[in-house]
């Protein structure tokens, strides 16, 4: 047993030896390092990658001021990422949407037209309610036709242009319309009286405005919103009363087949924080 006992004792150191190795060989995987020799964090601690590349937003015309905004704070929370907005009527964005036009994010001014995108394939999920608008009268700065309440449309002689039915706004506006038809005050024919003097009907409420202030007709129904700074000298507004006037809801949502679904959904995000609602608020827009 004496003879083996330095046999034994240099096994041991041996093999503690060896043990310590392996253990400083894995502490090194481990922590990595760089080629100063200093650590390094693993790709699990890594962080995360910023977002980039193009988001494609198509939206309804009423959120061209308050959208262009949204888009320029947007990218400087995110400078990678570029913001291409397309503006026009809620249906005819839908139109282009189901006729294959590609986009990340639609964003319309009624449930109406979401819910048909949503029913045709168009978009992931049912759209989600941002922001809200109300109708007002519209009618160049000199009021030539001397429109100064909702009873003043139905005058005989009056050029009025609205949008068309199938624009939100335009729908909308017929619903107050038929409404007031229903309050004793209007009398029942007043929707028909008011739709008598229709000179015009457009493909959304930016022309709405534009043919308005141009002179082109006594007066139009817009959203609150679309009385901007730019074009309210031009204008002269009259409230609808709120019994009789319409709230309309817009909703945003991806399109299913987003090319860049993590940026645009940072986008519809961006639109429902406290920033982004916000800039709607100072655009005329009612938040919740």
């Amino acid at each position: 047993m004496t003879l083996k006992s330095p046999v034994r004792r240099t096994f041991v150191m041996l093999l503690a030896g060896i043990l310590a190795c392996a253990g400083l060989a894995i502490a090194a995987c481990g922590s990595g390092s760089n080629d100063n020799g200093r650590a390094t964090p693993t790709s699990s601690a890594s962080a995360a990658q910023p977002l980039s590349g193009p988001v494609t937003v198509f939206a309804a015309a009423s959120l061209t001021d308050a959208f262009n905004e949204i888009g320029a704070e947007f990218k400087k929370a995110h400078p990678g990422v570029e913001v291409i907005f397309n503006f026009a009527g809620s249906a005819a964005l839908r139109t282009q949407l189901e006729q294959g036009a590609r986009a990340d994010v639609f964003a319309s001014a009624d449930t109406m037209q979401m819910d048909s995108a949503r029913q045709s394939g168009v978009i992931a999920g049912s759209g989600k309610i941002f922001v809200r608008n109300s109708l007002t009268i519209i009618t160049p700065s000199n009021n030539p036709a001397g429109v100064n309440a909702v009873a003043d449309l139905k005058r005989a002689g009056l050029k009025l242009v609205l949008a068309a039915p199938e624009v939100p706004v335009g729908n909308y506006t017929r619903q107050m319309l038929t409404k007031t038809s229903a309050d004793p005050a209007y009398g029942a024919g007043f929707s028909d009286d008011v739709l008598r003097n229709l000179v015009s009907n457009e493909a959304n409420v930016k022309q709405v405005v534009a043919k308005v202030e141009l002179g082109e007709a006594d007066a139009g129904v817009v959203y609150g919103s679309d009385v901007t700074p730019s074009v309210a000298p031009k204008l002269k507004t009259v409230a609808i009363p709120a019994s009789i006037n319409v709230i309309a809801e817009y909703p945003i949502a991806l399109t299913r087949d987003a090319s860049n679904p993590k940026a645009a959904q940072a986008f519809i995000d961006f639109v429902s924080s406290g920033a982004g609602q916000d800039i709607l608020r100072k655009w005329g827009f009612q938040t919740s």
